[in-house]
């Protein structure tokens, strides 16, 4: 081709900011030519971390992820506050909410997901997205959400439940996943009144088994929630006020009324996939691509982040159904945007045979941390197995009245599975053996060991804290490089972070490196 490579990125969030900043030496070398549209009106931002932002625990500038200024400095043409319509793959041209046409010659998809609104009476045709009116093909719902009722996906989401938080209000949260119990935990450590509302036993369903749950939900009520096992909601009621309805309390199926000031909503989410439909590229649960995050319709357009389906072809059922979905985790996300940018790098200069953007098809899952203050709870891996199985050796120990239990899977001499709540030791030693692939000590009861108050004899087969140790795994930073940085003169975890990107993802990692930080010694 003449002149520079044409690329447009749809989708300016966490994923798409990486791209763009992996992608910034061929704009400056003047081999790329990037736009990028963003559909709101803020620079990229960490929406991990929007409920401590919600609650008043971070700032507004801990969310920032990306350097706006510094790319539109290098020549990347952003294009905030405006949405993708429409994409004509044979014109290669791509229009906008601003009635312009984009022409490219790769394009990127990061367009995300979107909150799942649950169908319940009072939230009818509704859709998370804000906006005088929906996109035709891209958003069923024809109205916003009613006041007091979101999702927590934006800024706009977070600065809606802070003054409810500051004033002691009553919030109603529907759903108890990892990210609805940890804002729920947030928002009553900082003085909400909080009913958490799901259908299951216990909380947490996907992460933990039934007993881990079940001590998830003692401690969760311990700090001030309540939790309302069991329940269905069905009716979402509004009160009138001079501004408009505004929402007043759901109702569930056995006739309870919850009254609240807010309702968020923590449903799950669903990939954006309607633009890539309606543009003929294949799609599942996500965008169809292959390893090298190419569609499988079109090897000119790619999609990263949690709209993009890594998966082959031939995995697709009679149905046309192929079975996965996108990871829904950043750092994979990350790793997605930095293997794209170095393709199309190297494509932009001629040496595309060279250049390695594949990445794994399955990620293997990371253990999963619950981020709330003095509720210690990780799991990881496959842990369905019962003591009584015959392929599996299962340990489980459970102290209900000091609120603490561990589960443990080991598979063939390996750890395939771990849970544990109320003991942060044997968790953190749990989460390393099984991200490193390894086996338990030769008495797993030794593990109970690390949490013991004299836990400074116990001894275990590695260092946690040691310098091949990953301790952020959505950036890949381990603690030898972490080490490097601190000895670089870094003081703090946010140093640490902008040297490293440590921390800057869903920032479970933070406890860890201040732990690398407080054991250097004074000088």
């Amino acid at each position: 081709m003449s002149g520079p490579m044409r690329i447009v990125l749809i989708g300016y969030g966490p994923v798409g900011a990486r791209f763009v900043e992996e992608l910034l030496p061929a704009v400056t070398a003047g081999r790329v030519s990037l736009t990028v549209l963003g559909a709101e009106a803020e620079d990229a931002y960490n929406r991990v971390l929007l409920a401590e932002y919600a609650v008043g625990a971070t700032s507004r500038e801990r969310l920032e992820i990306a350097d706006t200024a510094a790319a539109r400095t290098a020549g990347v043409r952003i294009r905030l506050d405006e949405t993708a319509i429409a994409i004509d793959r044979a014109a290669r041209r791509v229009r906008t909410s601003a009635g312009d046409e984009l022409a490219w010659d790769r394009l990127v998809l990061a367009t995300g997901a979107r909150a799942n609104v649950p169908t319940l009476a009072g939230l009818e045709h509704t859709r998370h997205e804000r906006g005088a009116a929906p996109v035709p093909g891209r958003d069923g719902g024809r109205r916003a959400l009613p006041a007091g009722v979101l999702a927590l996906r934006d800024v706009a989401d977070a600065e809606a439940v802070a003054p409810v938080v500051a004033g002691g209000g009553a919030v109603v949260v529907l759903g108890a996943g990892v990210l609805g119990m940890e804002f729920a935990l947030l928002a009553a450590e900082h003085g909400a009144r909080v009913t958490v509302v799901h259908h299951g036993t216990a909380p947490m369903a996907r992460n933990l088994d039934e007993t881990g749950g079940r001590m998830l939900a003692r401690a969760a009520r311990a700090a001030g929630l309540r939790m309302a096992a069991h329940a269905r909601a069905e009716t979402v009621e509004l009160r009138d006020s001079p501004a408009g309805p505004v929402f007043d309390g759901i109702v569930c199926a056995d006739g309870t009324y919850l009254r609240g000031d807010l309702l968020v909503l923590s449903c799950g989410v669903a990939p954006r996939v309607e633009l890539a439909l309606a543009a003929g590229l294949a799609c599942s649960t996500g965008v169809l691509v292959d390893a090298d995050l190419r569609s499988w319709t079109d090897p000119d357009v790619f999609a990263i982040g949690d709209c993009a389906q890594i998966a082959d072809p031939d995995e697709a059922d009679a149905t046309g159904r192929v079975p996965g979905a996108p990871s829904g985790l950043i750092g994979p996300g990350w790793r997605q945007a930095a293997a794209v940018a170095s393709r199309l790098h190297a494509e932009s200069t001629g040496f595309a045979a060279g250049a390695q953007a594949t990445v794994a098809r399955h990620e293997r899952p990371t253990a999963l941390m619950l981020k709330a203050t003095g509720i210690d709870v990780v799991s990881g891996g496959s842990y369905a197995a019962e003591p009584w199985d015959a392929d599996a050796e299962v340990s489980v120990w459970v102290d209900a009245a000091r609120g603490a239990y561990l589960k443990t899977v080991v598979r063939d001499g390996v750890l395939a599975g771990f849970v544990s709540v109320g003991l942060p030791q044997a968790g953190a030693e749990l989460t390393l053996r099984y991200e490193r692939g390894a086996g338990l000590v030769a008495d797993p009861a030794a593990l109970l060991r690390l949490d013991a108050a004299d836990a400074g004899s116990a001894v275990t087969a590695d260092d946690p804290l040691g310098p091949d140790a990953t301790v952020c795994w959505c950036n890949g930073v381990t603690a030898g490089r972490i080490a490097d940085a601190v000895a670089d003169g870094c003081g703090t975890v946010e140093e640490v972070g902008r040297c490293t990107r440590a921390g800057t993802g869903c920032g479970g990692c933070k406890g860890r490196i201040a732990a690398l930080l407080a054991a250097v010694p004074a000088v």
